[in-house]
């Protein structure tokens, strides 16, 4: 009888060890999901409606040019579904300082400039390093990301985030599948 209780005991005991998850969260992690629950809100971007021009290492959306890694087939296949785009990029970060900007100054001299776009100009970038953002990803249609981009004219780096959305997510759905039929829903930097 005591063998038995004993056996019994310790499954209850390691079973409950290994139900456990190992996996903590880091600092920045736990920034992204808190960035999500502040600061997100769903809009509808649409994809990229000129011509790609997708070669081994780099796309061409008109004429503004995104580099990345010929293995990254996750980021391969955002370009090319024109997901994620410069002018996409540009628009982003203009409306982000448009948004974000108390200097009626700094407004009122973007509104005097010729092209006001110019100074936010998004080209020659390089996309790295995509990670699905899995650890809070609940819904089968909806995934999370983050992506860094390197702009090789001003040698600096933005980490995005982004949510692309398929209405076929599936389980059995790979993530190359998923994202081509996905549309993209939010965007922000880090």
């Amino acid at each position: 009888m005591k063998l038995l209780f004993s056996i019994s005991l310790s499954l209850l005991i390691s079973s409950s060890f290994f139900a456990q998850k190992n996996e903590k969260l880091s600092t920045k992690d736990n920034a992204i999901i808190e960035h999500f629950k502040n600061d997100y809100k769903k809009k509808n971007y649409k994809k990229f409606a000129g011509k790609i021009n997708v070669k081994e290492n780099l796309a061409e959306f008109d004429n503004k040019t995104v580099y990345y890694d010929k293995s990254d087939k996750i980021t391969a296949t955002i370009l090319k579904e024109g997901l994620i785009y410069p002018q996409l990029l540009t628009d982003f970060q203009m409306q982000k300082f448009l948004d974000e900007t108390t200097d009626k100054t700094q407004k009122r001299f973007l509104k005097m400039q010729k092209d006001p776009k110019a100074s936010f100009d998004v080209n020659n970038i390089k996309l790295t390093n995509p990670v699905e953002l899995t650890f809070f990803n609940t819904n089968l249609k909806t995934k999370r990301f983050k992506i860094t981009a390197n702009n090789i004219r001003l040698n600096s780096t933005t980490t995005y985030l982004f949510e692309l959305m398929n209405d076929k997510g599936a389980k059995d759905i790979s993530l190359e599948e998923f994202i081509r039929g996905a549309k993209l829903t939010y965007i922000d930097n880090e």
